[in-house]
């Protein structure tokens, strides 16, 4: 039997980009991607999705209590927005002349930033 390995699912939400929540209790909200789980298929989105967390008390929190913070939402319930017109979009990719894969918003057929990977020039 081969053991074949799993290849990581090409998502089109990137650490840094401006999305809009689409579906669920947060729907309607926008904020910046904090973290991508490319595994679980989830991204943690800055303000949105927000849970009360419990904690007991430790030495680095002597009374404990109860703290809220954002849990992982799954990336097909994200929109990408695009930054000229503001609005959802959805993310196709295309191979550029030279070799890069460059993400292109389907409802202007632009070309979308790449997230906080792109290269600020000076």
């Amino acid at each position: 039997m081969e053991n074949k390995k799993k290849s990581q699912p090409k998502l089109n939400i990137r650490k840094g980009d401006l999305v809009t929540v689409i579906a669920g209790d947060s729907k309607g909200q926008q904020g910046k991607v904090v973290e991508v789980r490319i595994k679980e298929n989830r991204a943690i989105v800055e303000g949105a999705n927000m849970v009360s967390k419990h904690s007991k008390p430790s030495a680095t929190n002597p009374n404990g209590g109860i703290s809220k913070m954002e849990a992982p939402i799954h990336i097909s319930n994200l929109a990408l927005v695009d930054p000229k017109t503001g609005k959802a979009t959805r993310v196709s990719r295309k191979r550029t002349e030279d070799g890069k894969v460059v993400r292109i918003a389907k409802n202007l057929g632009r070309k979308l930033s790449n997230g906080l990977r792109t290269k600020i020039k000076r």
